[in-house]
């Protein structure tokens, strides 16, 4: 019989944060976070997300075993703005028995029954910046810092529960070598011209805060019409300001303004962590910090992780002059593969913008939905 417990102390967080280290410590692609990151995105008192959302974490246990973790999530910026009545789930992993996700699903149900929410799907996170999506194609390649990996029998375990597929998410790579300058070179001098905008890079972190609010709210803008968007607020701004921006090399931040100096376009990459992250095992010290910094220095693969441009510009060439100076920057640094994150199948946009660059889909994933 399966046990289900609510996560109610420190302790007990700490170990629904460390369950998947022993889910998969015989994997050579699960990439696993800082458990003292994890910890904090998860307390309340630290993440601003809780200001509009809330989450009850469950551990399952069978036979006095720990078998499984689920997050039970209501962002009520989207059940009370977007009248979207969803019960979300996310950080949903458990071992190959269908007894032990379904009694971590019957409990995000009965939560989302007692809210009077319409169904629930999973896995997602708080936020649009959160992972998403349970793989379902790619198990031979590395995960990364930015999305979950799991098993292959994750899916027959959704779809043994009655759930139905809700959102399809691709995620492509290709050379860098592939992203020919003769495809965007003449391409960015006429956007520029014709438009009156302008590139801006950096080399120091400093100097990208005082725009950082503004590549929010561009962000925002950009993604208002996708499904399921839900906007960063601005206490969510300021965090992610903190934790992230100072720890992405400021040269993979591409801004592009127009002759007002208003921002029109902006894009960030950064470094992949994935191999450093599996050598820390969880933990910044003693050793994790310093493997870090030398995949932030000298990693060869780089993750495309936000691409905005404000609704007035798009299909009009602004992506010309992005590429165009990072295949600059990514010349410098000797980069070789190009890595791109989860995006939405129905995002006809999108996969037009990369088609010149001969882009593989490597990796599959979804979310599921069941109405409550």
């Amino acid at each position: 019989m399966v046990h289900i417990k609510k996560v109610g102390s420190k302790a007990d967080l700490k170990k629904f944060v460390k369950f998947p280290f022993a889910l998969y410590k015989d994997s050579l692609y699960w990439v696993p976070p800082i458990i003292k990151d994890e910890m904090e995105s998860f307390d309340a008192t630290k993440n601003p997300v809780f200001k509009n959302a809330e989450a009850q974490f469950f551990l399952a246990y069978k036979d006095n075993r720990l078998v499984g973790r689920v997050a039970a999530i209501i962002n009520w910026l989207e059940v009370k703005e977007q009248g979207l009545k969803k019960m979300r789930f996310g950080w949903f992993d458990f071992v190959d028995d269908l007894e032990v996700s379904k009694a971590l699903l019957d409990k995000v149900a009965e939560i989302g029954l007692q809210n009077e929410l319409d169904y629930m799907e999973g896995p997602v996170g708080f936020s649009n910046l959160d992972k998403v999506g349970v793989l379902t194609e790619g198990f031979d390649h590395i995960g990364t810092m930015i999305t979950w990996y799991n098993h292959p029998y994750y899916q027959s375990h959704y779809e043994a529960h009655s759930f139905v597929k809700e959102k399809e998410y691709l995620e492509n790579k290709f050379l860098a070598a592939k992203a020919d300058p003769k495809l965007f070179y003449k391409a960015n001098l006429l956007v520029k011209k014709r438009y009156g905008l302008r590139e801006i890079n950096f080399e120091k972190s400093k100097d990208i805060m005082p725009w950082v609010d503004k590549m929010f709210d561009l962000f925002n803008d950009t993604y208002s019409r996708l499904s399921s968007f839900v906007k960063i607020t601005d206490v969510q701004k300021e965090y992610f300001k903190k934790k992230y921006i100072s720890f992405i090399n400021p040269e993979y931040i591409k801004f592009v303004v127009d002759e007002k100096d208003e921002l029109v376009a902006f894009a960030i990459v950064m470094p992949s962590f994935s191999k450093a992250l599996q050598k820390a095992k969880g933990r910044l010290f003693p050793t994790g910090i310093f493997h870090l910094l030398k995949a932030k220095r000298h990693s060869k693969d780089v993750i495309f992780y936000l691409i905005g441009i404000h609704p007035n510009y798009q299909n009009k060439g602004v992506t010309a002059i992005i590429f165009n100076e990072y295949h600059q920057t990514f010349t410098q640094k000797g980069i070789v593969n190009c890595i791109r994150t989860p995006e939405l199948e129905d995002n006809v946009a999108i996969r037009q913008m990369w088609k010149h660059f001969d882009p593989v889909t490597h990796k599959r994933r979804r979310t599921y939905r069941k109405n409550l």
